[in-house]
């Protein structure tokens, strides 16, 4: 059978209405999570841990922290639980356990830089040439989120670092906070499967 042209111009735009329905609003430049965005990547640029810490979600800080305990507690052998402890300068799990999430995450940030070491003057160019744009933020209304689009740039001693990030938001109280795994690891949220078993009855 042959579908006629206005027919056919329907149907798809049918089709384009049901599987791309629009949930996203951009925002205005002046939306608090601009200012917000800049504020964490200076303070990440800068290694301010302690700023860049309670501009995060303390649930996400608290898995993150969870799950490196747990992977340090089911290492093979006390030689490499101790080779992990020490990458944090601790000694005992215990002392990663009662740290606040805030707290791990400033240990967790300042013993990766330490690893790599890299050279102080090609940090101090980084953060001198540091430049950020907000090229967009949308919100997600239905679920009260709100995503910046940011690019970044910097200078070592050779080259210049662009690079693009996809930052999230999501309100907790009157606070925006960044949740950094969004973009990384599925959101899932339980069914109610009693109530959609009773549905089917």
């Amino acid at each position: 059978m042959q579908i006629s042209r206005p027919l056919f111009f329907t149907l798809a735009l049918s089709l384009v209405s049901i599987t791309q329905p629009v949930f996203a609003a951009p925002l205005p430049a002046d939306h608090p999570c601009s200012a917000l965005v800049k504020k964490y990547l200076t303070s990440v640029v800068q290694q301010d841990w302690k700023t860049a810490a309670v501009l995060l979600l303390p649930s996400s800080l608290d898995r993150k922290q969870k799950e490196t305990v747990s992977v340090i507690k089911t290492a093979p052998t006390m030689t490499e639980e101790a080779q992990m402890l020490e990458r944090f300068g601790v000694k005992e799990i215990r002392d990663l356990e009662k740290l606040t999430p805030q707290e791990f995450y400033m240990l967790d940030r300042d013993a990766w830089h330490k690893r790599i070491n890299a050279a102080p003057d090609v940090t101090k160019r980084k953060q001198e040439t540091l430049k950020i744009d907000v090229l967009g933020l949308v919100e997600e209304k239905d679920k009260g989120y709100v995503h910046a689009t940011v690019r970044t740039s910097q200078e070592t001693l050779t080259d210049r670092i662009e690079e693009l990030f996809l930052i999230s938001f999501v309100k907790e109280g009157d606070k925006w906070l960044i949740w950094p795994e969004m973009k990384d690891r599925p959101i899932i949220t339980p069914l109610d499967v009693k109530a959609a078993t009773e549905e089917k009855k």
